[in-house]
């Protein structure tokens, strides 16, 4: 078992200090069109013609197939539209009370690590959870951001946070999903991330304030420790 939140956070700053734009969208913003969107901000970045950047959203209620996702994982198919994703893992679930931050870095930039980026994305959400007092952890068998609850024999552990990337010619995209206030049950109709046996939670189960513009400033805070500075852009849909 790994716990990050007490080493000090890997730093995968950009050498030349860079300030990465930070934007937010307010309304929901359908997948498809977000997925077009990262594909066009990651090439202009790959030929220089933008900066780097994290995009905050949130999805209406859908369930989103990674690279290695099992159609047995699919539990309840019809319950929303179902969308296939490029992006690294299984079966996950977004929707409202979500917040879905997608990375549009340049690795070239930033050590060509794909070990360290993984890690770089849980230090900055162990970072986030830090700030309400929450103690998220990792686990190697086990991807994304985990917290303990109970003890003895009702000891267990839940996700609270996800974490979905891919790389094109060394530029991220996809990224983190927090649950911030979403509708824990709406997790049901999926195995998430294919890991049977482990529950979901999130900063208002966990009773922690749970105002999106809270979370977005605990995020934005752990990602300058992590990534560097960040500068206020226009998201790519309002």
């Amino acid at each position: 078992m790994d716990s990050y939140s007490d080493s000090p956070p890997c730093s995968l700053r950009h050498p030349d200090g860079a300030a990465v734009a930070w934007c937010t969208s307010r309304a929901p913003v359908p997948y498809p069109q977000a997925v077009q969107l990262m594909q066009q901000r990651i090439e202009a970045i790959h030929d220089g013609e933008a900066a780097e950047m994290v995009w905050l959203l949130e999805h209406p209620p859908l369930y989103s197939a990674g690279t290695s996702a099992r159609a047995q994982d699919l539990k309840d198919p019809d319950r929303f539209e179902v969308f296939r994703s490029g992006r690294g893992g299984q079966y996950t679930y977004h929707g409202p009370g979500q917040r879905v931050a997608y990375v549009m870095l340049d690795l070239r930039a930033r050590g060509r690590d794909v070990r360290a980026f993984v890690r770089a994305l849980e230090d900055w959400i162990i970072l986030a959870l830090a700030g309400y007092g929450v103690h998220g952890e990792v686990r190697e068998e086990r991807v994304g951001v985990w917290v303990r609850r109970g003890s003895g024999a009702a000891a267990h552990e839940d996700k609270i946070a996800a974490i979905g990337i891919r790389l094109r010619r060394w530029i991220s995209f996809h990224g983190i999903a927090l649950n911030v206030r979403p509708d824990l049950s709406h997790f049901d109709g999926i195995v998430p991330c294919g890991i049977s046996g482990h529950g979901v939670t999130s900063l208002a189960a966990l009773g922690c304030d749970d105002d999106m513009a809270t979370a977005d400033t605990a995020l934005r805070k752990a990602f300058c420790r992590v990534f560097g500075e960040t500068g206020d852009a226009a998201a790519p849909m309002p």
